[in-house]
């Protein structure tokens, strides 16, 4: 098994460029089964989720180079053997079940194994499974699969009991060849929703009101190929200006896109770590006089975002004072405090909250990366600890982080990746 070993590592300086959006490009991919027509998808991270989402469509016989070199995916799903999904893969896969959409807009059925990904906490699917009865689909769940099936999809009105991402993707994309008009409202209005949208809308998709919390799709009898650059991950973005704050660095940022970061940036303001835009796309990060305690709430966008949890909390342990973090979004998502505490770190989980008393100093230890955005977030209280950090169960981060060692050596830290 791979690890990361992460030494002290003070004022990371230069530039980093941000990769395409995890988030985004999944349910782009699934997308692509909509239409028997070419697309081609740019800007795509190399990371382990994509490849995995790739070798379960290959399976059901879609047509898939992904040049790895050049970051893009042509796509082809013209005649899929299958509407059935790989058991192994598809358990170890969250994003696998944003395929269930398009299948049953398109061949009218699906079989999908309940989905995998980072034990963050419940994150159930009778959301998706709502809104696709709502369009007339019948579900049966057996032996760890759902089996969906629909004679025509008709639009309807679908409310969302919380603003589930994946539930909207899904349901929006089902609804592109529905007949009819769908209204989802309490709809989640993420970036990544935009992104999903634009590129549903150059395939022919008629939608409207993506980014709010009501969402109207008017079905279409058919949608064509299409090309898409895939928007820029704001979380990596939030991470690398983690890094420039816990290591009193200046980082410049390329490719980020200022509104996606509204709350990221507005926490990171309070805490006194500076960031100035220095053209479009491109902003600084840096820290100039005494951080600050923060208290900070997860919320659905446009509220903080719950994947930033992690790398702020690790911020936060050593900014001298007491900081609160109160988790809103999944229950489990303080794993990573037992590991940080390891290194120093003084915290006290009371319920969904987080009470960190800032330390002075940590140290480095061995450590596991507990999911995702855990990981991450030991990487960063790394390179601020005193010594040597070794960090297992890396497989985690990269699931969501492309080269993320390479991007922090290029900006002076001590980090290797070993086997």
């Amino acid at each position: 098994m791979a690890k990361f070993i992460v030494g002290t590592s003070k004022g990371l300086k230069g530039n980093v460029t941000i990769s395409g959006s995890k988030n985004a490009i999944l349910p782009i991919l699934a997308a692509t089964l909509l239409t028997e027509e070419d697309c081609t998808v740019k800007s795509v991270p190399v990371l382990s989720d994509v490849i995995a989402l790739c070798s379960m469509l290959k399976d059901m016989g879609v047509d898939i180079v992904f040049d790895k070199e050049q970051e893009s995916i042509a796509v082809r799903a013209k005649n899929i053997s299958k509407t059935e999904a790989d058991y192994e893969k598809a358990g170890k896969l969250r994003g696998s079940f944003l395929i269930m959409g398009p299948l049953l807009a398109r061949y009218k059925e699906a079989n999908i194994p309940l989905p995998g990904g980072c034990p963050i906490g419940s994150r159930p699917v009778d959301l998706h499974l709502k809104g696709f009865s709502a369009l007339g689909a019948k579900t049966q769940q057996a032996h760890g699969s759902i089996h969906i099936t629909a004679r025509q999809l008709k639009g309807d009105k679908i409310y969302l009991d919380f603003p589930s991402v994946g539930a909207t993707e899904n349901i929006m994309m089902a609804a592109t060849l529905a007949k009819g008009v769908t209204t989802i409202v309490n709809a989640a209005a993420e970036p990544e929703i935009i992104d999903l949208a634009t590129f549903l809308k150059k395939m022919g998709a008629d939608i409207s009101g993506e980014g709010t919390d009501t969402i109207t799709i008017t079905g279409v009898k058919k949608l064509h190929g299409a090309k898409h650059t895939v928007m820029p991950d704001r979380i990596e973005a939030g991470t690398f200006m983690i890094a420039a704050a816990i290591t009193k660095g200046d980082i410049i940022i390329e490719q980020v896109i200022e509104r996606d970061l509204k709350p990221i940036l507005a926490k990171l303001s309070e805490a006194n770590v500076k960031t100035e835009k220095i053209e479009e796309k491109t902003l600084r990060v840096y820290t100039a006089g005494k951080l600050q305690p923060i208290s900070l709430k997860t919320m659905p966008f446009p509220g903080f975002p719950t994947d930033m949890q992690a790398p702020f909390m690790s911020l936060l342990s050593i900014i001298k004072g007491t900081s609160v973090i109160t988790e809103t979004v999944f229950e489990n998502r303080f794993l990573h405090a037992g590991e940080l505490q390891r290194m120093g770190a003084k915290i006290n989980i009371e319920s969904r909250s987080a009470i960190i008393e800032g330390v002075e100093k940590l140290t480095g230890t061995q450590v596991k990366a507990t999911d995702l955005r855990a990981g991450a977030g030991l990487i960063l209280s790394a390179l601020a600890a005193e010594g040597k950090t070794e960090i297992s169960d890396i497989y985690h981060i990269e699931r969501g982080y492309y080269n993320i060692e390479k991007k922090l050596k290029n900006l002076g830290a001590d980090i290797c990746r070993v086997e």
